[in-house]
């Protein structure tokens, strides 16, 4: 009976994924939508990019109803670039496919092969051995192939990430908290020297180091900055309403009228 479930589900998949190719090749298609038939690999990129953070901001949410229509979004995006790619002839959403089950298969060893291995640290050293291995794909370095379009803090995370795989990472966190300190320092003594290049220089070292503390107590430095900027904006509007209450006008407030109505904003946990 549990067979019979599995491979029903599987027809569901296959039915369901295959009716979605089909949607897209009609899209393209000789009768289709003249906007899906004027998109190029560079007008779908944004798109792209923009169904990659709804993805995020539904998770965000706990919404699953909201993530579901999300994933179904974001996996359209990319069946309508393989389609492109189909059109002239490089490679099809099969292909694609098949590329991804041939790397996750031979990327875990210990899970598809006779390999053992103690940890999710060790799974993670093995992949990047396995990844500079890989023929036309090899590497010259650990940290290549994190892309330069990654928003900084995310690239920085992950490129922290890749040089602790191989073991270039701080012993504790207590001492990166001591390199967050001495970054800020170099950044004060910048700060007075009115170099601009050495503060640009200094600061981003702040960040780099403030991201290294995120990455050793496991909390998401995008995360925390967006729940940063969320709080400011829930505050600076709780302003903007009492002063509005007041029959003032924000621009014609002084800056310690304005900080009394932030501190009030504050305790009331805006």
């Amino acid at each position: 009976m549990k067979e019979q479930e599995n491979n029903s589900s599987r027809h569901t998949i296959g039915a369901s994924f295959l009716q979605l190719v089909q949607i897209a090749d009609t899209l393209r298609g000789e009768h289709g939508c003249p906007w899906d038939k004027e998109q190029t690999y560079s007008s779908v990129k944004p798109l792209l990019l923009e169904e990659t953070y709804e993805v995020m901001a539904a998770i965000d949410e706990d919404d699953h109803d909201h993530l579901k229509e999300e994933l179904g979004d974001l996996l359209f995006q990319i069946i309508f670039l393989s389609r492109l790619s189909a059109e002239e002839k490089k490679f099809t959403i099969a292909e694609v496919i098949e590329t991804i089950c041939a790397k996750l298969i031979r990327r875990h060893p210990h899970v598809f092969g006779e390999e053992k291995v103690a940890s999710s640290q060790q799974v993670l050293a093995r992949w990047e051995e396995i990844k500079q291995s890989e023929g036309k794909n090899r590497r010259n370095s650990v940290l290549d192939g994190v892309p330069h379009q990654l928003p900084s803090l995310l690239r920085a995370h992950r490129i922290q990430e890749k040089a602790a795989r191989v073991g270039f990472d701080w012993p504790s966190a207590d001492q990166v908290l001591d390199k967050i300190r001495e970054e800020i320092k170099e950044f004060e003594d910048a700060f007075f020297s009115q170099n601009v290049q050495e503060m640009e220089d200094e600061l981003g070292d702040v960040l780099f180091a403030l991201v290294n503390m995120a990455r050793f107590i496991k909390i998401d430095p995008d995360r925390a900055l967006n729940r940063s900027i969320a709080r400011f904006i829930s505050r600076f509007q709780l302003i903007e309403k009492k002063a509005r209450e007041r029959g003032k006008d924000m621009g014609e407030m002084s800056l310690q009228e304005m900080d009394e109505l932030w501190e009030e904003a504050k305790r009331d946990k805006a």
